[in-house]
C-alpha cells in the first residue's frame, strides 16, 4: 500500500477546513494547491504532513 503523507486543505471564509486530496510527495501537494488557489475564489488551500504512525 502507497504512503500518503501529504495533505491538501482547503479553508472557506467561515473557518471550515476540508481535505481535497491525499498525495505521496510534497511537491505533487504544493502543484495541486496552486493549480486550485489560481481559480479566483477567496479559499485559502494549506499543505500538512499527516503523522502515519499516529495512534
Amino acid at each position: 500500500m502507497s504512503e500518503l503523507p501529504w495533505v491538501v486543505i482547503r479553508q472557506d471564509d467561515n473557518g471550515n477546513r476540508y481535505r481535497v486530496g491525499r498525495y505521496e510527495t510534497r511537491e505533487e501537494a504544493e502543484r495541486i494547491a496552486d493549480a486550485l488557489d489560481t481559480r479566483g475564489h477567496k479559499q485559502l488551500y494549506t499543505i500538512e504532513r499527516i503523522d502515519q504512525h499516529a495512534t
